[in-house]
């Protein structure tokens, strides 16, 4: 019999088998590496004189980058990866993916951002963008198009590299805490179908698709669902967010990741983060299939490096199928 790895556990996740044992976890981003192993963590890296660097700097460079990802993964006992490179630059990806295989033998689920789809946008551009939504709808459906090309094309450049991507996690937020940006008409129209498309066509290259939006997805959750992932992040609860709702909608369609409420664990007292922990241990285990344990949002920069900790601790101790 082979030995179950986080890859193996994740994607059995994904395709809604029964775990045995612990239910599967990871962080979408870990940004404490700082505190925990001495190491900026990669995405606040910025290397202004790359162009200038010998071949044997950018070696190291990419080790190190390695070495910061896998080893916060071996230290939590994560299933998956999701290293904070950018897709559109296939050589560095690559060589980063390689150095990250070199350490891990293919034992983590490896996935890079993937998403083409229009995100809320910033305070610079809202006010643009929401006139084009009503005035040049057309003209957003292109560029949105020519965006999603383009990223498939990487994509697909970098699957081609055997054994070292696994899946995409589709990082577009789409709502606020009180609703989403898009209301459930424009995102049918512009949204919806770019979304279906980028991951059927993902499947065609033998990857899997995470929808990440942290808020309150509630009126689009049905449509998100339609375009078939294979698994939805964060389900906010400070969004208003259910995961028992979703559990008993969707549980048959797709698997639930996040739902750890970061807020209290930022902010509430000890009892409230552990009590919020086991609410959502309990809640995810409630089917046998189709859920990961993880925060509604990631470990951020300004989050208690001991309440992760407490966290990460009470799901290896507790967070085991019967």
């Amino acid at each position: 019999m082979a030995t179950e790895t986080g890859k193996s556990r994740i994607i059995k996740a994904f395709t809604r088998q029964k775990i045995e044992g612990l239910v599967p976890h990871f962080e979408m981003v870990f940004f404490l590496t700082m505190e925990k192993i001495g190491k900026v963590h990669p995405s606040h890296r910025s290397y202004h004189q790359w162009n200038q660097m010998s071949e044997k700097e950018h070696k190291a460079h990419y080790v190190d980058i390695a070495h910061c990802y896998v080893d916060i993964a071996d230290i939590y006992h994560h299933d998956a990866i999701f290293p904070q490179l950018n897709t559109g630059d296939v050589e560095g990806t690559v060589r980063v993916l390689e150095e990250m295989r070199n350490l891990d033998n293919g034992k983590y689920f490896i996935m890079l951002h993937g998403d083409p789809t229009y995100a809320i946008p910033d305070g610079n551009s809202m006010m643009d963008f929401s006139v084009r939504l009503y005035e040049d709808m057309e003209g957003l459906k292109q560029d949105q198009e020519k965006n999603m090309n383009n990223m498939l094309e990487a994509v697909y450049k970098i699957s081609k590299h055997e054994g070292l991507l696994d899946g995409l996690a589709l990082c577009s937020d789409y709502a606020f805490n009180v609703n989403p940006f898009f209301t459930p008409e424009i995102f049918g129209e512009l949204i919806a179908p770019c979304l279906e498309k980028t991951i059927a066509a993902y499947r065609s290259m033998g990857l899997y698709t995470m929808k990440h939006t942290d808020g309150n997805i509630n009126p689009i959750l049905e449509q998100i669902v339609q375009c078939k992932p294979d698994a939805v992040h964060s389900v906010d609860p400070q969004g208003g967010m259910s995961l028992t709702d979703c559990m008993n909608k969707y549980n048959d369609k797709v698997t639930f990741v996040g739902n750890v409420n970061c807020g209290l664990l930022q902010t509430g007292t000890d009892e409230e983060a552990a009590a919020d922990v086991r609410r959502a241990l309990k809640e995810g285990m409630s089917k046998p299939t189709g859920y990961v344990f993880a925060t509604s949002n990631c470990v951020y920069t300004g989050m208690p490096l001991d309440r992760y900790e407490m966290m990460n601790k009470i799901w290896r101790e507790e967070g085991f199928y019967k």
